[in-house]
């Protein structure tokens, strides 16, 4: 029996990353020797155990054959006879296809250290086009390693567009591309998650409501970049700037702007209500991913109010008080927070503008502290009953912001 960390902490290791996770591979063992062990089960498709000690993951060392399609589209066989090698040969890329045994030496049967000196992503094996999740896997790890100068290599590209050709990557199943995504929307750099599915044909398929909005002008004065779809790629990385491993707030950034594909071709380049059109293919990919139900919610409210954010010094007291009741923020508060960073990562999202101020961040949460001040005990005082209470609040609310907004200008 023979125990070799392996995977990304074996990677993260070579490159001088931390490593959080640690996995384990168990050569020449049975699932009976690992209980005898002290060893807990816990895999259902293949031999998986926990440490009695450490929790982390110790698997049988095993090969796979695909059987059907998509994901669960394979048979896998686990015995003491399957070598190391065998097991690191069913890994996606040469990079995570490393081993690492006790007394530290590396074991590099595919080429995996060459390619982390050479910043590439490239597949083990042929058998790469067996499983469509890894199409967003190599994306994903593009979000991660891209600040790194990772590239992928020309011939996974190609396997990657033969997938989509095929029609492997339509048996994609929502729960698996949703996992996949909010990985990636967590990393340094999403936009290379968009980047990577597009090049290789995938976006269309997987978020062809993202896929829409290539090739869409905006105005130039307002966005030099005027391309939609390299302006959402704009976001995606400042959000990821703004709100570090946050795929809540990367999800309101991704979706924020879908009504611009649905703007009619003679309006363009202007996209009038494209906040209000942009809400029915929000609602359809939060729906069609299953994403949990905040990531829904919020992301439809960055949709349709994100316009409001932006225009924030301007609005009348009264309207600032309804986007904060529209948003739940005196029951919720940290839903404002984020809702503000994806409108920021949107308003800094444009080429030329990464590094401007976004002064109405500051006003709206200085609006919310104002009027979750004011306080029912003096209505209740006054004899106020029933609504009338909440009738009053409002107001002395709408006079807060209005007294803040006056001393701001008068400060300004």
């Amino acid at each position: 029996m023979q125990t070799f960390l392996v995977g990304g902490a074996v990677r993260d290791k070579l490159l001088g990353l931390g490593v959080a996770d640690r996995d384990f591979v168990v050569v020449g063992a049975t699932p009976d020797q690992m209980r005898a062990r002290g060893f807990r089960p816990v895999g259902k498709d293949f031999p998986v155990f926990l440490h009695p000690e450490t929790q982390e993951e110790y698997a049988l060392a095993r090969t796979e054959r695909k059987i059907g399609h998509g994901y669960h589209g394979f048979a896998f066989h686990a015995d003491p006879s399957v070598t190391l090698e065998q097991d690191l040969e069913r890994r996606d890329l040469t990079i995570n296809a490393m081993a690492e045994d006790e007394h530290g030496a590396v074991v590099d049967p595919f080429g995996g250290q060459r390619d982390l000196a050479d910043r590439i992503l490239r597949h083990v094996s042929p058998a790469f086009v067996e499983d469509p999740v890894r199409v967003l896997r190599v994306a994903r790890f593009a979000a991660r390693y891209a600040s790194l100068g990772f590239r992928i290599a020309d011939e996974t590209l190609a396997l990657m567009q033969r997938m989509v050709d095929s029609g492997e990557v339509d048996h994609l199943v929502a729960e698996r591309v949703w996992a996949e995504t909010r990985k990636a929307l967590a990393e340094p750099t999403p936009s290379a998650f968009l980047k990577a599915l597009r090049a290789c044909d995938a976006l269309r398929v997987v978020f062809p409501e993202v896929d829409a909005l290539y090739g869409v002008p905006q105005r130039a004065e307002f966005h030099p970049e005027v391309d939609t779809g390299i302006h959402i790629e704009l976001v995606l990385d400042m959000a990821a700037r703004l709100a570090p491993r946050d795929d809540l707030v990367g999800w309101c950034a991704l979706t924020h702007d879908l009504g611009k594909a649905l703007t009619p071709k003679d309006e363009l380049p202007r996209h009038h209500r494209h906040e209000h059109n942009g809400m029915a293919p929000v609602r359809a990919l939060s729906a069609r991913l299953r994403v949990p139900a905040e990531h829904a919610a919020l992301a439809e409210l960055v949709c349709r109010c994100h316009l409001d954010a932006h225009r924030a010094l301007e609005l009348r007291p009264a309207t600032v008080l309804e986007l904060l009741e529209r948003l739940d923020s005196f029951r919720r508060p940290e839903r404002l927070h984020r809702f503000l960073l994806a409108c920021e990562a949107d308003k800094r999202g444009r080429l030329g503008f990464s590094d401007s101020a976004y002064p109405q961040a500051d006003f709206l949460h200085s609006a919310h502290a104002a009027a979750v001040a004011i306080d029912a005990a003096p209505f209740v005082t006054q004899g106020l009953t029933g609504t009338a209470i909440g009738s009053a609040m409002r107001e002395a609310r709408v006079r807060a912001i209005a007294a803040l907004r006056a001393q701001r200008v008068e400060n300004s």
